[in-house]
């Protein structure tokens, strides 16, 4: 069974935590974010941190947080793990007072499913941040 947690990522032992599965699910694709700037989730598998996620709030787009990053060690794929830990995060911008999430894939099928099976939608922003080939994702978190 797996848990998901919001972790407090000014404790030494999270923040390495957070870095070291960084390092094993981008292996250098991509830089070590900072930790201090969001709020970051952690699942366990018993005592074992398998992924990370986590979202800061958008420079892009106005009442919104960005979907920055999320890493799932190799042998734990295909358990949902991702679309557990991006409820979490929508929850925490709900409470938080956002009105949209943002996101962007590039070059990554299983995550672009995932943000489709989340209820995420392709968007064009106005200002593209990241790269040419990259896929923008939006979800709307205003409930009608």
């Amino acid at each position: 069974m797996y848990k998901c947690r919001i972790v407090d990522p000014d404790d030494e032992d999270i923040a390495e935590t957070l870095a070291d599965l960084h390092r094993a699910t981008f292996l250098g694709g991509a830089a070590v974010p900072r930790f201090s700037s969001g709020a970051w989730w952690l699942a366990y598998r018993g005592s074992e941190a398998v992924a990370f996620a986590g979202v800061v709030p958008s420079t892009h787009v106005r009442s919104a947080g960005y979907f920055c990053r999320v890493g799932v060690i190799s042998r734990h794929r295909g358990r949902a793990l991702q679309l557990r830990l991006m409820r979490a995060i929508e929850t925490h911008a709900r409470r938080i007072g956002w009105r949209n999430i943002v996101s962007d894939t590039t070059d990554n099928i299983a995550s672009a499913n995932n943000f489709i099976r989340a209820g995420y939608e392709l968007y064009a922003p106005d200002v593209p941040w990241a790269w040419p080939s990259s896929l923008y994702w939006r979800k709307c978190l205003l409930r009608t």
